[in-house]
């Protein structure tokens, strides 16, 4: 049995997240700066696209080596990747028991059935308002239904599907309560994200910080809760209605979670990052043995904040959740 690759605080990396492009259709606010800013980062991320049979030996290198439990399929939007469908299978065929994905869910109606009949298994769908306006201040782009269509056609064809929504004062702070009675209307887990410090937000990302605390008090103004125990590793945070309705709060600024994270990251061109604190990558493209990879393993292990999430000036659109 392989030694385990791990640091003084006991953390190892058990489940990887994989950007498979750094391109999106949406232009949320908390990723980038605008249109120009956007478009300049769509055009270059195009070019850094690793295809399925450039990718998938990565994963399984990857996993030989840590036996990985988790994997995270992100982007940028990961449902505008090419060969998805043929990754899914692909990373299920090496034996990785968990595959999910993270989607802002403006394609899913259309991909929903051959994501499940390729293997998948569960879905993150971003969704930062359930009103038309504010979804466009988030966004920048109109149609909020079909989104909300995309999650339906999930659901009817058996996916697992669990709500992310990205809270800002000032733009849609108002919304926690319309998305908490949607998610709960179809029996969906619902977890509100503390905005985070990257990309163009590093370091004047508190401005639009909605708080944990601020969070469940305006939750507690229509429901009765209390809290469920924190699995290991885990982002979020979790409570439950005394109705038996479960949310979520992923709270990396008002609650960190680093002292027992067991993420590691692989972006579109084949860099590692053993921390979203950290914008300094790590190539895998070209490992010669083993050894090499443990020593780069190590190496993004010491990636890892020990306390608290310090934000980067990488954008999410490049790195993912």
């Amino acid at each position: 049995m392989k030694p385990t690759i791990s640091d003084k605080y006991g953390r190892t990396f058990q489940t990887l997240r994989v950007s498979l492009l750094s391109t999106c259709n949406l232009g949320c606010v908390y990723c980038t700066m605008g249109e120009e800013e956007q478009k300049a980062g769509n055009a270059a991320g195009r070019q850094k696209v690793l295809s399925a049979d450039q990718l998938l030996p990565l994963i399984g290198m990857l996993h030989d080596e840590l036996s990985l439990k988790t994997i995270r399929l992100t982007g940028g939007e990961p449902l505008l990747y090419p060969q998805l469908a043929q990754v899914v299978k692909g990373v299920k065929e090496l034996g990785i028991p968990q595959i999910r994905l993270t989607t802002n869910g403006f394609l899913l109606q259309k991909q929903a059935l051959a994501l499940k009949e390729a293997g998948m298994q569960s879905i993150n769908v971003s969704l930062d308002a359930v009103d038309e306006d504010t979804f466009f201040l988030m966004s920048k782009r109109r149609n909020v239904q079909r989104i909300l269509d995309g999650i339906d056609t999930a659901l009817a064809v058996g996916l697992e599907v669990k709500l992310n929504t990205v809270l800002m004062k000032g733009i849609n702070h108002h919304q926690v309560l319309p998305l908490l009675d949607y998610a709960f209307e179809r029996n969906l887990t619902l977890r509100f994200l503390e905005v985070m410090s990257m990309g163009h937000l590093y370091g004047n990302a508190d401005r639009y910080l909605v708080t944990r605390d601020e969070i469940l008090h305006t939750i507690a103004g229509r429901y009765d809760f209390v809290p469920v125990l924190r699995e290991r590793s885990a982002t979020a945070s979790y409570w439950k209605t005394s109705t038996g309705k479960q949310f979520g709060i992923i709270a990396n600024e008002s609650a960190p979670f680093c002292h027992d994270c067991n993420r590691l990251r692989l972006d579109s061109d084949g860099n590692m990052y053993g921390c979203l604190s950290s914008n300094h990558p790590i190539d895998i493209k070209n490992i010669g043995s083993a050894a090499q990879l443990r020593e780069k393993l190590s190496a993004a292990l010491r990636q890892k904040q020990p306390l608290k999430f310090t934000g980067s000036a990488l954008s999410m659109l490049h790195i993912g959740g």
